[in-house]
C-alpha cells in the first residue's frame, strides 16, 4: 500500500477537488469501513498567471499546489483562505449466485458547490467481479483475484462470513471514494 505524507494528501485531495469549485440479498453482503481523512490548508501565496496556490498545514509544511483549468473559481481565492478537503472511502463485498454475470463497472461524478464560497465533491466507485483463489483459516483470511490481474487479500473479521466463503465462490466488491472541499474565507 502506497504511504502518503499528511501534506501530501492534503495537496492531492485539494487538487481533486479543484476540479470542482432481512432481505436474503442483504444478508450476503459485507461493507467493510474504510478511511475518512480530513486535511485543513491555509493559503499562503496565488500566483494567477501560472494559476499555482502555496499552501500551509497546521504543522507549518508547505506545498505547492497547481489548480486545473477546469477550476472555474480559482480568481476567486485569496491568501488567507482555508480549504479543507475530506476523504471518505469504502468496500462493500456480495456473494454472487451461481451463474451470475460477470461485472467491471467505473463511475463518477463531479457536484459544484452552491454556496458563496468554492466548493465541491468528487465521487467515484468501481465494481468489479472477483473469484476466491484462496483461503487461510489461521490467519481468516481470503485472497481473490479480478481483471486485469488484480489480487487481493484481506482479513475477514466475522468467522461466520468467513466460513460461508469457499474457494472459487465470485464476489461482486464495489469500492467507493469520495472528496469533499470547502474553502472557508480569510477572516477580515
Amino acid at each position: 500500500m502506497k504511504t502518503l505524507s499528511r501534506m501530501t494528501l492534503a495537496s492531492a485531495l485539494v487538487t481533486s477537488a479543484l476540479l470542482l469549485t432481512s432481505n436474503p440479498a442483504v444478508a450476503q453482503s459485507r461493507t467493510i469501513e474504510g478511511d475518512s481523512i480530513s486535511v485543513t490548508v491555509t493559503i499562503e501565496a496565488i500566483e494567477q498567471s501560472t494559476r499555482t496556490l502555496t499552501v500551509k498545514d497546521d504543522k507549518g509544511i508547505y506545498e505547492t499546489i497547481q489548480a486545473p483549468p477546469e477550476m472555474k473559481r480559482f480568481s476567486e481565492l485569496k491568501v488567507g483562505d482555508k480549504i479543507t478537503a475530506r476523504y471518505y472511502d469504502n468496500v462493500v463485498v456480495r456473494l454472487k449466485k451461481p451463474g451470475e454475470s460477470t461485472v467491471d463497472v467505473d463511475s463518477a461524478a463531479l457536484t459544484r458547490g452552491t454556496g458563496t464560497a468554492a466548493a465541491g465533491t468528487a465521487a467515484a466507485q468501481r465494481t468489479i467481479t472477483v473469484t476466491v483463489t484462496a483461503m487461510d483459516p489461521k490467519a481468516n483470511s481470503v485472497t481473490v483475484k479480478g481483471p486485469n490481474n488484480y489480487v487481493y487479500s484481506r482479513k475477514v473479521r466475522d468467522k461466520k462470513t468467513f466460513n460461508a466463503l469457499k474457494v472459487g465462490d465470485q464476489l461482486d466488491m464495489t469500492w467507493t471514494e469520495a472528496v469533499l472541499i470547502s474553502v472557508d474565507p480569510a477572516r477580515k
